[in-house]
């Protein structure tokens, strides 16, 4: 799944409470999101900058079928601290196109994603620090990612009861990547398969609180690299836990999740060892029948294997608050304003970070 299409969905998850309960037949959806990233002093580059305009549509079909199709256009830039200039790069991103089958409504779901190659599959080498730079998950850049040779995933997920309350959920899916050549001139990248599996709960408790949680472990194989060898990924954890309870008219909910990069396979180019950590709160707040603020605050932590043991990569907190607003009975908006402040090490310097993310989504229903 591409970056945008998941931002996508998570902006609709906060809809619901706007639009209402009804099932739509057919659901648009769009947006344009904005972020940049200035940096102190001792770094290769001093500002990092995104535009992303994610665009979605999803069709049911009947009381099973689900279709929906995700993609986005997206303009990085990096500006080069030595003053050589600017590298740019600009494009659609990967299409996702999905298909879920209800095999036992409301228990049992088969999906099958095909992700279609429509981003950028060869780039020049000039380009390859841009594509490093936004791909941290320190900063958490809409698009980390431009393209592939494309994939096919399929999986399935299902729920079940817990008592009379609670549910437990699980999924399992496998992701088989088509090879293709990111750098012109370069090897031939042949992806390794990925198997991912899930594992969720949620349920009330005391008082009107709702609790959340999913941990997803995710087993990616080596990446072949034309004649010079492979590219090992170690195995992935992410944990994810969040309460929500109410507060006077208000409803607060604290949130936070760690992915954690477990140690590589020996291999002639292993990925490091690496975790990141967040956590959130964030306040629902109605001002109207209409209109609901929703101020927050994340704090996320990154560490990085520098071959002695795990090192500080950075940390990044981030504030600010979005603004929900019911159109019409068939359209909803999001207005997003945050700031995120911080500090990034390399090689034994500290620099700080600063910067914004404006955001704007719409959707539409019928």
């Amino acid at each position: 799944m591409t970056r945008a299409r998941s931002l996508l969905i998570t902006l609709a998850a906060a809809l619901p409470g706007i639009l209402g309960a009804q099932a739509a037949t057919t659901t648009a959806r769009s947006g344009a999101f904005f972020e940049s990233y200035s940096f102190g002093t001792g770094l290769a580059f001093t500002r990092i900058s995104e535009l992303t305009i994610p665009i979605s549509v999803t069709q049911r079909i009947g009381n099973r079928l689900v279709i929906d199709v995700g993609t986005a256009y997206a303009s990085a830039s990096v500006h080069e601290a030595s003053g050589s200039g600017t590298i740019t790069h600009s494009g659609l991103v990967d299409t996702d196109v999905r298909a879920t089958f209800g095999v036992i409504p409301g228990k049992l779901v088969f999906n099958l994603v095909g992700t279609v190659p429509t981003g950028a599959t060869e780039v020049s080498d000039t380009k390859i620090p841009l594509f490093g730079a936004i791909a941290t998950d320190l900063l958490g850049f809409m698009t980390p990612a431009f393209g592939s040779g494309g994939a096919i995933t399929a999986g399935f997920a299902s729920a079940f009861k817990m008592g009379s309350d609670w549910a437990v959920g699980t999924g399992a899916s496998y992701r088989y990547s088509a090879s293709y050549v990111p750098v012109k001139g370069g090897s031939e990248v042949n992806p390794g398969g990925e198997i991912r599996a899930r594992l969720g709960l949620e349920g009330p408790f005391g008082g009107g609180k709702y609790f959340r949680g999913a941990l997803v472990f995710t087993n990616t194989a080596a990446n072949d690299i034309g004649g010079s060898g492979q590219s090992t990924i170690g195995n992935r954890v992410l944990g994810y836990a969040a309460v929500s309870m109410p507060l006077g008219k208000s409803n607060l909910s604290f949130y936070g999740w760690d992915m954690r990069r477990l140690q590589a396979a020996p291999g002639p180019v292993p990925v490091p060892r690496g975790n990141v950590l967040a956590l959130g709160a964030k306040l629902d707040r109605p001002l109207s029948p209409t209109a609901t603020l929703s101020p927050l605050l994340e704090l996320r932590h990154e560490l990085t294997d520098n071959g002695a043991r795990m090192a500080l990569l950075g940390y990044l907190l981030r504030a600010g608050t979005d603004l929900r607003y019911r159109l019409s009975d068939r359209t909803a908006g999001v207005v997003q304003a945050q700031l995120a402040f911080g500090t990034l090490h390399d090689e034994g310097k500290s620099v700080s970070i600063v910067g914004p993310r404006l955001g704007l989504f719409i959707e539409w229903a019928r």
